[in-house]
């Protein structure tokens, strides 16, 4: 019971804060609500592009590459010690390193942005 009683005023408070922040999207002018959602689509599409683009693909980059190098060395310890190296592992990270390389120069075309 005491638990609910301190959930209410959180509550209470998550909720006025949406409906004091919310804002509603009107057509201007006409009721052409399509043509609102297009217009803003294409607004927060070239945004997303950017964002993808300057913070995700570099963030997968680099930890697809700090996986590459650990696995690379472990695989190397593991040939000192039994005398066979293991590819597939290091080739598995090392083919989606490049692909996340390369991905932001045909993946917008594939999805129509």
């Amino acid at each position: 019971m005491r638990k609910c009683k301190k959930m209410i005023p959180i509550l209470l408070a998550v909720f006025l804060l949406c409906c004091i922040l919310s804002t509603t999207a009107f057509a201007v002018g006409t009721v052409d609500v399509a043509g609102a959602v297009q217009g803003t689509w294409h607004t927060a599409s070239q945004q997303i592009k950017t964002v993808v683009n300057t913070v995700v693909f570099p963030a997968i980059d680099l930890i697809l590459a700090v996986f590459f190098f650990a696995k690379l060395g472990t695989a190397y310890f593991d040939f000192r010690k039994s005398g066979q190296f293991e590819w597939t592992g290091p080739a598995i990270l090392f083919a989606s390193l490049v692909f996340t390389l390369t991905a932001p120069l045909y993946i917008w075309r594939i999805i129509g942005i």
